[in-house]
């Protein structure tokens, strides 16, 4: 066994959900004069003619809920990691509203970054009825997602519509999965530290290759940055020149998956609840799901990826998936050339105002 010296790590980002499971101080509540901020900001962004990829944060100018918003941000960036924001008043507004205010209080976090090849800032979370081919992704599908984490400082998550049945998100603090190895299986901690292929899904910025290297735990500046890429490490082995995952490479993730189960906290999130958690040191996943025949009450999830100019300090391997990785820049996303220029041009997608016309054209994939 090896007797390499690993961190323990300490601090607000190590947490066990099976504790937090009984209290709700990660809840965040929005008072009524938030609501009222948020009506009034919303409503000018919709008499704006800025495509919402284009409102800033100077567009949702902010009192009391700035404030609110700020400590959200240390919470995500400082502290445990993620929070659970309730209180829209999510059975007046539409849908559009909810996700203008979602995109308002995002600006006060960070900079929105691209999801995919088609620089969508906002990313659909549906169930596309997609083939299950090398280059679908799990959240276009009703599939149970393992945990993982995304390519950005902070992931968030507004529900629109929940499932019929299942489809609970759960998140883990990555540090206590890290000091639960080492306690358990100090061999899996290693490997871990160790370099895996990731697959790009075909998302290939030019001259690069349809895979990246990545470490899943790393040891930065003194603070943890982990990189819970397995679904693309597994997905990874359909490509032509990864070598297999070892029997040890294997082990290791599969005790990352069951670890994070023992110490996630799980949520059922309702219509106008929006998580967010920092990428860096929390993992999330989502079980199964049964969806509704109505086309209407489909699971429906806004997700944003945020870039924080306050983040961690990032390993050098990842400047291959992220671009940049430079403390105070805007850093993160999927790039792909021409994309983004494209949409910036453009504006969105019509998605915002023409999404149940979205689910009535998915219907027949």
């Amino acid at each position: 066994m090896s007797h390499q010296n690993y961190p323990r790590w300490t601090g607000p980002f190590v947490w066990d959900g099976n504790t937090l499971d009984g209290g709700d101080d990660w809840v965040v509540q929005l008072s009524d004069n938030d609501v009222e901020e948020l009506r009034a900001s919303v409503r000018l962004s919709g008499q704006s003619n800025k495509p919402i990829g284009q409102l800033a944060k100077a567009d949702f100018a902010f009192r009391d809920l700035g404030q609110k918003l700020e400590t959200i941000k240390t919470q995500l960036l400082d502290g445990r990691g993620f929070v659970l924001i309730r209180g829209l008043p999510a059975n007046q507004w539409t849908d559009e509203e909810l996700v203008r205010a979602y995109w308002g209080m995002g600006t006060w976090l960070g900079d929105a970054v691209s999801q995919n090849a088609k620089a969508h800032l906002l990313g659909h979370v549906i169930d596309q009825r997609a083939d299950n081919k090398g280059d679908t992704r799990i959240y276009q599908t009703n599939r149970a997602q393992p945990f993982h984490s995304d390519s950005c400082d902070i992931v968030g998550l507004l529900c629109l519509r929940s499932a019929k049945r299942g489809g609970a998100s759960s998140i883990a603090s990555s540090a206590a999965i890290h000091n639960a190895l080492l306690d358990s299986d100090r061999e899996a901690l290693k490997t871990l530290y160790g370099m895996f292929y990731c697959d790009r899904y075909g998302e290939i910025p030019e001259g690069k290759e349809p895979l990246y290297p990545v470490h899943i735990f790393n040891t930065i500046n003194e603070q943890l940055v982990c990189c819970g890429m397995d679904p693309d490490i597994r997905s990874a082995q359909r490509l032509e020149g990864v070598p297999a995952l070892s029997a040890a490479q294997l082990h290791a993730l599969d005790c990352f998956q069951e670890t994070a189960r023992q110490c996630a906290l799980k949520m059922s999130l309702q219509r106008g609840d929006i998580q967010l958690a920092n990428n860096l040191i929390v993992v999330h996943a989502r079980e199964a799901f049964e969806d509704h025949s109505d086309l209407d009450k489909r699971r429906y999830l806004v997700r944003l990826w945020l870039s924080s100019s306050q983040g961690r300090q990032l390993p050098e391997f990842l400047e291959e998936r992220w671009g940049n990785i430079d403390v105070g820049s805007v850093r993160g996303g999927i790039k792909v050339a021409g994309a983004m220029k494209e949409q910036m041009e453009k504006g969105l997608p019509p998605m915002l105002n023409k999404m149940n016309e979205t689910l009535k054209g998915l219907a027949e994939k």
